[in-house]
């Protein structure tokens, strides 16, 4: 292992090491440029859906000052259906009408450009600086040898924390896992891999036989929580909790919230005591008021989705044929997927009940 041979400082030169840090700029790049067209490709299938959506809405308004009847699952303020085999739909390889190409090109230079300023800000500048430390270790090398091994050391850290920060990287653009394993093992690794970049707890539960689901539901589901995920850790509450079930459908919750202040206990009478009419209104406006204070502590402990986050997990549910739901004022983020029979599935049943923190 390269490893062992920079540890024991032995038979190293400054060639081999710059060699090194190119092949990692190469790795990291061909990885990149990989998961990247994973990402292009739904920044596109996401677009033409949103243009869909639009249409369909549109249309729905349209027949309604026509004066024609709406139809069915299909309109504003009306949950996503998906299209019905006998609706008109583009024949594959029939040109894109402006608009959609234009939506395509902006979703595709918005994915370059993030893809860019990660690439720059993280793997790219690391690399630059083990470069520097080899130079670092050339010139110790040839006028003071006995200093090169610190200097190695400090270069292997130096490699290996890129390396992590790299797999980090392309787990956040596209999980192998996930196309390996399936979308328990991936989103239990979210939350162990999220929870510990900030110091947060995340408990992760997964409640009878799951299984492996269409690529693009998998990868959709994946996207939608891991997005959620990543919102809720950021603000760093108490409690995070992910919950999977797995019945007749696929039932996700993502809870988050915090621990509400403890509010002082007035030590009323029990309620229905025999007590003088004044008294009794009084002992009822204090009761009232410190339920009042319970229920303001609870909301003011709750952790709410951002709504950024849950725009964007609404759109995509949408486009999914997904129900998402917002309960306990956003701080439950809750998914319900109806699951494909086992003969339309991709996989097998990839397991049994898991708990993990």
């Amino acid at each position: 292992m390269a490893a062992e041979r920079f540890a024991v400082g032995a038979g190293v030169t400054a060639k081999e090491l710059i060699e090194l840090a190119n092949q990692l700029v190469s790795v990291a790049r061909r990885a990149a440029l990989m998961e990247a067209q994973v990402d292009l490709l739904e920044g596109k299938r996401k677009s033409a859906a949103r243009l869909h959506d639009a249409i369909v809405e549109h249309a729905a308004h349209a027949r309604v000052l026509a004066g024609l009847p709406a139809q069915v699952g299909k309109g504003a303020g009306v949950p996503y259906a998906p299209v019905e085999d006998d609706q008109p739909s583009v024949e594959e390889g029939a040109p894109m009408p402006p608009g959609v190409s234009r939506m395509i090109l902006t979703a595709q230079e918005d994915l370059r450009r993030e893809i860019a300023r990660q690439m720059h800000d993280g793997p790219a500048q690391s690399l630059t600086n083990i470069v520097l430390q080899a130079q670092i270790v050339d010139r110790l090398m040839t006028k003071a040898p006995e200093k090169a091994n610190a200097e190695v050391h400090a270069l292997i850290a130096m490699v290996q924390r890129t390396l992590d920060a790299t797999k980090t990287f392309i787990f956040d653009v596209r999980p192998m896992v996930l196309d390996d394993l399936g979308l328990v093992p991936t989103l239990r690794r979210a939350t162990r891999d999220r929870g510990g970049r900030f110091g947060v707890a995340v408990e992760f539960e997964s409640v009878g036989v799951d299984r492996r689901l269409p690529v693009e539901l998998e990868s959709g589901l994946f996207r939608m929580l891991d997005d959620a995920l990543a919102a809720h850790v950021a603000r760093k509450p108490d409690t995070l909790t992910m919950h999977l079930d797995w019945g007749e459908r696929l039932v996700v919750e993502l809870t988050a919230g915090r621990k509400p202040k403890a509010v002082p206990d007035p030590e009323l009478p029990p309620e229905g005591a025999e007590l003088p009419p004044a008294l009794a209104e009084m002992v009822g406006e204090r009761r009232k008021a410190y339920l009042d204070a319970v229920e303001a502590e609870r909301v003011a402990s709750l952790s709410r989705l951002p709504e950024q986050a849950w725009r964007e997990v609404s759109a995509r549910a949408r486009i999914l044929g997904v129900s998402a739901e917002m309960l306990d004022d956003g701080a439950r983020l809750h998914l319900e997927v109806v699951l494909p029979t086992p003969a339309t599935a991709e996989g097998s049943p990839a397991g049994a009940a898991s708990r993990s923190t």
